[in-house]
């Protein structure tokens, strides 16, 4: 499954996945935007948020940019 991501570095209210009307999910991270802190901080979330392990999740493209897709492998519980 890919899925459309806004990532939201350096936030006080992460690490947090909602669900916009769109159907992207903004993704919330502590992380700073340096050095792909944010990126494996929204991985992480992501992971948790839909029941998988973090190797399932990949990113697909925008790894520098905060509109980002992921690719989520396996059985997805979504939480």
């Amino acid at each position: 499954m890919v899925i459309r991501v806004v990532v939201k570095p350096n936030s006080s209210k992460g690490p947090l996945v909602q669900v916009l009307e769109d159907g992207t999910l903004q993704v919330y991270v502590r992380a700073p935007a340096v050095e792909g802190k944010a990126n494996a901080a929204a991985a992480e979330a992501l992971a948790r948020h839909f029941g998988v392990s973090k190797s399932a999740v990949r990113l697909t493209g925008g790894a520098t940019s905060r509109f980002k897709r992921f690719e989520i492998d396996g059985e997805v519980a979504q939480g």
